[in-house]
């Protein structure tokens, strides 16, 4: 018993002292979470759209192998009951939303934007109320026919437990911010399921430039377990049933540099539709009508288009598996392609819950198999698998719009179960990323961590780096000391000043030393003294400054030698000292600029 009792007490000393070990243990929690809500977020999407858009509306849609749970022939067709479905969706969204979280509705894209601006300037904080409201309207959004994705309410709803989780156990903020990326991850790994892929998304899809690698480990860990408890439930097979597709042929690379503009081209057209739409036109609605006439307007429009064009309807990936075994002409693709982007936008833009990853995946998807398709009929040779370029062209969008640039990539090999697309895959994500590197789809993404308020603490040395010593500085007279001043001579002047340090200057005029009062305090009324001691005698190192110099650099030198003042001389002639910079000129302007950057 006392063995346990030791090994106990070693385990608890370990997850409170070592944080790395408190985070993965944490990670787990998180992950289970996750992998819970995950499965019925999933199962909820599918069952009531089998009922309502199956059963109810007679709509035969085509699904992905690894997705279709409900079997059974389709009801009666009544596609009038679409618009039906998604008006009442969206007056629903409206009302929910309205009552109880009404500050959301800004919050950007979709779930995915809400979370990355809740790492980046709410702390991590998430209320438990907006992704329970959220998932469910998605839910209901979804089954009803509009066109979003799973993917955006379930890395909230991720983010949401690891949020709650770190502030019941009383975590620090930074920890809070860390359990929020690993629950987003274990949401997207769980759905997707794609572990890896989804871990390192989470990660990276926060910055347009940048990782959040301390979160690495607890996401990893979190979207493993997440997607070991989901595919216990629904299996592991990959979601789209598809062919092994491999690169062998070197000149193939030139019509994958092609899909990848012709991916960046449609990206651009995705984002500037959307926010165009959102903008420019339910935004304008809402300041007249309000969100919930907003959101029911947006059902009416999306369930009228669908019920024309079945092929909006949803996620669409059923549509995408088709066009990976080359069921879909490339006409049809590009038709579907626009037809998706405005119904996204329309249900999204509204304000309608869901997520736009499906849907990026969906576009980005059909403008890649359009590319392929049409250099299989001209190239057949060289193209011999035109449904690769589906594949290459859901992660290079996707990298594109999000600038994500590993997470897609690693998420669409995983979906293929190999490597062989890695060396397109690489190139034409490389070739979005470059190509639209000034769009975002994510309005809350900030560039790096330097960008970040989460951050604001790490950005020390980059702000002192952009302030200069010359507009902190305090110009005027100093009085200097020759270096054959005495020691006696020397005491009177500190008597008869309040500066504490004084440069020692030659007969040229340059600056050889200075001489620090705290250096003399035990021997500054010692008689004996008198005409022993020169001031070079007493003088420390030279530390000079110049006007240019950053104050890093001037922080620098004054953690080297102690010091609290630092002369500043004329670069052009040294001997000219233009005034003083003291240790607390440097920390106000920090606390400044800090201040300043927090009102940003």
């Amino acid at each position: 018993m006392r063995p346990f009792c030791r090994l106990w007490h070693e385990a608890i000393k370990t997850y409170r002292t070592v944080n790395t070990v408190r985070l993965l243990l944490l990670g787990i929690v998180v992950g289970v979470l996750s992998g819970a809500g995950a499965i019925v977020f999933f199962a909820g999407v599918e069952g009531i759209r089998f009922l309502l858009l199956t059963k109810l509306a007679g709509m035969s849609l085509p699904a992905p192998a690894g997705e279709e749970l409900f079997h059974g022939h389709a009801g009666p067709s009544r596609p009038w009951l679409i618009p039906v479905f998604t008006t009442g969706v969206g007056l629903i969204t409206g009302l929910l939303v309205y009552k109880w979280i009404p500050d959301t509705h800004a919050n950007g894209t979709d779930g995915t934007d809400s979370m990355i601006k809740s790492f980046h300037r709410l702390g991590g904080l998430i209320k438990p109320v907006v992704p329970l409201i959220k998932s469910g309207t998605a839910i209901l959004t979804i089954a009803s026919g509009g066109s979003a994705g799973r993917e955006g309410p379930i890395s909230q709803m991720g983010a949401g437990f690891g949020s709650w989780l770190s502030t019941r156990m009383g975590l620090t903020a930074k920890e809070r911010r860390i359990l929020l990326l690993s629950g987003a991850a274990g949401g997207l790994g769980a759905i997707f399921r794609a572990p890896l892929g989804g871990a390192l998304t989470a990660i990276e899809v926060i910055y347009r430039e940048d990782f959040e690698t301390e979160a690495l480990l607890p996401a990893v860990i979190s979207s493993v377990v997440s997607y070991t408890l989901f595919t216990l439930v629904f299996g592991t097979d990959p979601i789209f049933g598809i062919p092994r597709f491999s690169f062998n042929d070197p000149r193939e690379l030139l019509f994958y540099a092609a899909l990848a503009l012709v991916c960046s081209l449609t990206g651009w057209f995705y984002v500037r539709t959307f926010f165009a739409i959102k903008y420019s036109v339910f935004e304008q609605i809402k300041k007249k009508v309000g969100l919930v006439w907003t959101t029911t307007l947006g059902g009416l429009l999306m369930g009228l288009l669908g019920m024309q064009f079945p092929q909006l309807l949803s996620g669409g990936y059923g549509w995408l598996e088709m066009a990976m075994v080359g069921q879909l002409s490339v006409g049809f693709m590009g038709a579907i392609l626009v037809g998706k982007t405005l119904a996204t936008s329309i249900t999204l833009g509204s304000g309608m819950s869901g997520g736009m990853f499906a849907p990026a995946l969906f576009v980005g998807g059909m403008s890649g198999g359009m590319v392929g398709y049409t250099a299989h009929n001209f190239y057949p040779g060289i193209v011999s698998q035109p449904g690769g370029y589906v594949l290459v062209g859901m992660a290079a969008f996707f990298a594109g719009v999000a600038n994500a640039p590993i997470g897609p990539l690693i998420m669409v090999c995983e979906l293929t179960q190999g490597y062989g697309l890695l060396a397109p895959l690489m190139l034409a994500s490389a070739v979005c990323l470059v190509v639209n590197r000034n769009i975002s789809l994510y309005e809350n993404q900030v560039d790096n961590k330097f960008d970040s308020p989460a951050h604001i603490d790490d950005a020390t040395i980059n702000v002192l780096e952009g302030l200069q010593v010359k507009d902190y500085y305090q110009r005027g007279q100093v009085t200097t000391m020759e270096e054959s001043t005495t020691f006696k001579e020397i005491t009177e002047m500190i008597t008869n000043s309040n500066e504490l340090y004084f440069p020692v200057c030659n007969q040229k005029g340059l600056v050889t030393g200075i001489v620090a009062v705290q250096d003399l305090r035990r021997v500054l009324f010692e008689d004996c003294l008198c005409e022993l001691l020169l001031a070079k005698d007493v003088a420390r190192n030279p530390v000079l400054l110049h006007p240019e110099d950053d104050l890093y650099t001037a922080l620098l030198k004054f953690v080297d030698t102690d010091m609290g003042q630092i002369p500043v001389v004329s670069p052009e002639d040294p001997r000219r000292i233009l005034g003083l910079l003291a240790r607390e000129d440097v920390f106000m302007a920090y606390k400044k600029a800090l201040q300043a950057i927090k009102e940003l």
